[in-house]
């Protein structure tokens, strides 16, 4: 019998992409995707025909009941969220509700159903904040310090996780991803919203690229190898947090320069203040170690082409 495997999110940027690679690589499995009725399915367009889709929203627990019921997956990628940091300034109830109590009510329908799937939970890197200087890399025993009330939304969907495994004996890998990215990304990040503004500068749309901070320093990973990491976690232990990032390390300023370099374009910026978070996390190189140990997972997609697929499909939908 094949296994099922849920993902929540399927729809969006890492689910999509998520799907895609299950899909391609094995043939045992299905797939099962959650959708809300007003979800757009232009990233799974084309796997329409190979994954199943239920009908069900995070706040909603009866109808997590429902589709969990009917599935009884294997294994649960929890990857719905509200995942823009600068939305969850200006709708901290709406990032908190979805994330936390959208957790929870995942959560609580495997506990009410019984079930025993492996469970992924995506927490962030967000959940560590900044440091007060220290420039040290990031491992899972960093003091939690989250600078948004998105961060603060995914410290306390991690920490429900843990709370469950220790509560519950629940099958929980508690994932903390840094910065990833590629096609499909969501044009409100930093890196995905240059490459989408220099598409449109190419076809005369915009005269400048609008930047927030270039200062902010990321450790990139491609999407396409951040969702080979999460398919490992069912070999990591239960109950505890992995940090999953790449391994090349940039300012968001260097990324833009990359960008153009691309494009073989010098395209005047202008820094617009109200793309600056009210308080920004602007250093974040992880230490992957304990992931890697427990999975043997190594990103092998460079930033270069990254960004190159990234410009290359922005360019395709402008």
């Amino acid at each position: 019998m094949a296994k099922k495997i849920l993902i929540t999110g399927i729809t969006g940027f890492v689910g999509s992409h998520l799907a895609d690679y299950i899909l391609e690589n094995f043939h045992d499995v299905e797939v099962h995707g959650l959708i809300r009725w007003r979800s757009p399915l232009d990233n799974i367009k084309h796997i329409l025909n190979k994954a199943t889709l239920h009908h069900g929203d995070l706040q909603d627990l009866p109808s997590l009941i429902s589709v969990l019921k009917e599935v009884k997956p294997s294994r649960i990628f929890h990857l719905a969220a509200q995942s823009y940091v600068v939305t969850s300034f200006s709708a901290p109830i709406n990032t908190l509700t979805t994330n936390v109590i959208g957790t929870a009510n995942i959560l609580e329908a495997v506990r009410l159903l019984k079930l025993n799937p492996h469970i992924m939970i995506c927490s962030s890197a967000e959940v560590y904040g900044n440091r007060n200087g220290d420039t040290s890399p990031i491992t899972e025993e960093t003091p939690l310090n989250p600078m948004s009330p998105y961060g603060v939304s995914k410290v306390a969907e991690d920490l429900l996780g843990y709370q469950y495994f220790l509560s519950h004996g629940m099958r929980i890998v508690r994932t903390r991803m840094f910065t990833h990215t590629g096609p499909r990304r969501g044009s409100v990040f930093a890196e995905s919203s240059f490459a989408k503004q220099i598409a449109e500068y190419e076809v005369g749309d915009r005269k400048y690229i609008s930047v927030g901070n270039l200062k902010s320093i990321r450790t990139i990973c491609d999407v396409r190898d951040a969702v080979k990491a999460y398919w490992l976690t069912d070999r990591c232990e239960n109950g505890h947090a992995y940090n999953i990032g790449g391994t090349e390390t940039l300012t968001m300023g260097e990324v833009l320069e990359k960008l153009m370099i691309l494009a073989g374009k010098n395209i005047p910026y202008k820094v617009i203040p109200k793309l600056i978070r009210p308080s920004d996390v602007t250093f974040q190189i992880p230490d992957t170690t304990k992931f890697k140990d427990a999975t043997g997972w190594q990103p092998w997609i460079l930033v270069s082409k990254t960004l190159n697929d990234l410009l290359n499909y922005h360019r395709k939908h402008t």
